[in-house]
């Protein structure tokens, strides 16, 4: 199994993530990020990983297409035997990091309902979950916890962060009960299965190659990011500064907006007032609809653009007619964990690795997504694969 990692980033960049409210400070005349016109060379940056997931974009996966969170790319088996256990009525435990976006309560909403399904199936009798909040220390002793009561039949983690929650999850696997893993990986091999889609390279080579074959040379990008010191948003930013590096796109720079959408349109406001910009590079689309109504308010055309598949910013892009994609870091895979300790729990094999598919919405596809989800709210996602489930619509509309 591929392992991930944690850097952590420079005081300066946490305080301009933990800092509350709307700015009004002017970026810098010469921002941090100018330099990410080079390649990116940084210590995020894995070149044999980065390679794989852009080769993995174009891998077939196994599996009924039908089902995208059961499909596999290019997975490698592993024995479970000595897990399975008789009979159904599994205890399977959750150590959530949290539903703190509306991309993780779209998954946590698909995860309960796949679980209900199961239970009606007799295949799980409890299921028990824990919410740290975004909070390391909180989620270490939640793990702990489910440890230490020892009746956990299975134990599913996604983690907070990587490194922080590395010993932990060794805690875990070496108390004897299948571990899986999935959505932000930890440093260490140990769990039975690591379950995620392609990963943060894919995606952020998806945004950064359309914007390149869609502006002009000489274009301007703005980069708005997130948060420093998550591996999937690192890698995001690490695989565009490798393809604008080889464009002739000129970067303004990456800004931090902690995903607040205020901050996000204070931000390509001010960007606004200091020149002309052609296009916008996210590492995650909440808040892309308010970097779209800066360049409405500044009367200025709209950008090449870059969102996600939520569909606010889908149902913005449909109305504006603006060119744009929506890179998607699947979000069905929130069912695939359940299903894995069921597996698991069976006897029956995994992949050490799941990876699971990963595809951008692009323009030929826009109507149907929106078509699928016209009754859904509009911080949804639209590739949650959950159509199938008892509770849809309700569960998700309802939320």
């Amino acid at each position: 199994m591929q392992t991930t990692r944690l850097a952590f980033a420079s005081a300066a960049a946490l305080g301009l993530l933990l800092a509350t409210g709307c700015t009004t400070d002017t970026p810098a005349e010469t921002p941090e990020a100018d330099a990410s016109t080079e390649k990116s060379g940084d210590e995020w940056f894995v070149q044999a990983e980065y390679d794989e997931q852009l080769a993995q974009r174009d891998i077939a996966p196994e599996g009924d297409p039908n089902t995208p969170w059961l499909q596999a790319i290019e997975p490698e088996w592993v024995d479970t035997t000595e897990f399975k256990r008789d009979g159904g009525g599994a205890t399977v435990c959750f150590s959530n990091a949290s539903v703190s976006n509306p991309w993780r309560v779209t998954g946590w909403i698909t995860m309960q309902e796949q679980v209900a399904v199961l239970k009606e199936a007799g295949e799980i009798g409890e299921f028990r979950s824990s919410d740290a909040g975004d909070d390391d220390d909180q989620q270490i002793s939640d793990i702990q916890a489910f440890v230490d009561s020892g009746e956990c039949d299975a134990l599913i983690i996604s983690p907070s962060t990587t490194a922080t929650l590395t010993p932990a999850v060794e805690t875990a696997c070496a108390s004897g009960i299948p571990v899986i893993v999935f959505d932000r990986g930890v440093n260490t091999d140990c769990a039975t299965t690591f379950i995620h889609p392609i990963g943060g390279y894919a995606y952020g080579a998806d945004a950064a190659e359309f914007l390149v074959e869609n502006l002009e040379p000489g274009s301007k990008v703005l980069a708005l990011r997130i948060l420093p010191g998550v591996d999937v948003l690192e890698h995001r930013w690490a695989a565009a500064q490798e393809i604008f590096g080889d464009s002739e796109l000129e970067i303004l720079g990456n800004e931090f907006t902690g995903g607040d959408a205020a901050e996000i349109k204070n931000i390509v406001t001010q960007y606004l007032q200091r020149g002309d910009v052609d296009g916008i590079w996210m590492d995650a689309g909440d808040g892309a609809v308010a970097a779209i109504e800066a360049f409405e308010d500044a009367g200025k055309p709209y950008p090449v653009m870059a969102g996600e598949d939520e569909l606010s910013f889908l149902r913005k892009w449909e109305e504006t007619g603006m060119t744009a994609i929506a890179p998607v870091y699947s979000n069905f895979q929130w069912r695939t964990p359940v299903l894995a300790a069921t597996m698991i729990l069976k006897g029956e094999q995994v992949p050490s690795e799941w990876v699971l598919p990963q595809e951008p919405i692009t323009d030929a596809d826009l109507a149907d997504y929106l078509e699928r989800n016209a009754d859904m709210p509009s911080l949804h996602y639209a590739k949650f694969g959950g159509e199938d489930l008892p509770g849809f619509p309700d569960a998700w509309r309802d939320r």
